[in-house]
């Protein structure tokens, strides 16, 4: 077992993270949420934004990292699979200790906002960024696009489903997305649990890498794939739940 390091979102994670419905694993949670604690050593603040919160898993045990004066913004249609998700999203975030002057949803499609009305919505820049939208190439396209004027120059911005069977054009559109901000790099792989809780990506400015990447590897030595991945020229980190080398010979 290891830990975040934030009491809050490590006991929520522990008692509470399986109770409320989604699909993000407790695995990435723990790394997410050490990173947003990280961020708080380092002196980078700012909010907190998910395009996608379905009930709320991942979403309060990142909102659960913020500090007093940050805020959470959630973004959902909140129409699938009924119309009483969102009424299920605020009941989650309440059981689990989110008062309401903490966080807010949007009941929204993304492709009807623009970056400049998230800005607003959000009243500062976004220190941790969860995508896990529609799923369909075009989407994630427009996503990054949206968020990116609002990440903090610190800040990380994390993909959900990546290297996933199911959608195995989502790779693509994040290499193309890259080479079009050459300021970007992959940080970290976050691998999968299992084919439901899958991978995350995580993209931060490429001066922001070293404040990161040798954190990651330290504090996570049990779950790190000393290998890395070769992410066009750039080694990112990768965290597994079981880091190991296949034997030759």
């Amino acid at each position: 077992m290891f830990r975040s390091g934030n009491p809050a979102v490590d006991r929520y994670i522990e008692q509470g993270y399986e109770t409320v419905l989604g699909m993000s694993s407790r695995f990435a949670a723990t790394i997410c949420g050490h990173l947003m604690r990280r961020q708080s050593e380092l002196g980078i603040g700012g909010h907190f934004l998910e395009i996608g919160t379905f009930e709320g898993r991942f979403f309060i045990a990142m909102a659960l990292g913020l500090a007093a004066a940050e805020r959470a913004l959630g973004i959902d249609s909140f129409d699938w699979p009924d119309a009483g998700l969102y009424e299920r999203f605020h009941a989650n975030c309440t059981k689990h200790g989110l008062a309401r002057d903490h966080y807010h949803a949007l009941r929204a499609s993304t492709r009807a906002l623009t970056s400049r009305q998230l800005a607003d919505a959000l009243g500062g820049p976004a220190r941790f960024v969860h995508i896990d939208g529609d799923h369909a190439p075009e989407s994630l396209r427009a996503d990054l696009d949206l968020v990116a004027p609002l990440v903090h120059e610190k800040g990380i911005i994390c993909l959900d489903d990546m290297l996933h069977p199911g959608y195995p054009l989502l790779v693509a559109v994040v290499r193309d997305w890259l080479g079009q901000h050459s300021d970007m790099r992959v940080l970290c792989i976050i691998d999968r649990e299992d084919i439901v809780a899958a991978a995350k990506f995580l993209i931060c400015r490429a001066d922001a890498v070293p404040l990161f990447n040798d954190d990651l590897m330290t504090t996570f030595a049990a779950q790190h794939y000393t290998l890395g991945a070769d992410f066009d020229g750039h080694l990112a980190v990768v965290l597994t739940p079981n880091p190991r080398l296949a034997k030759i010979g």
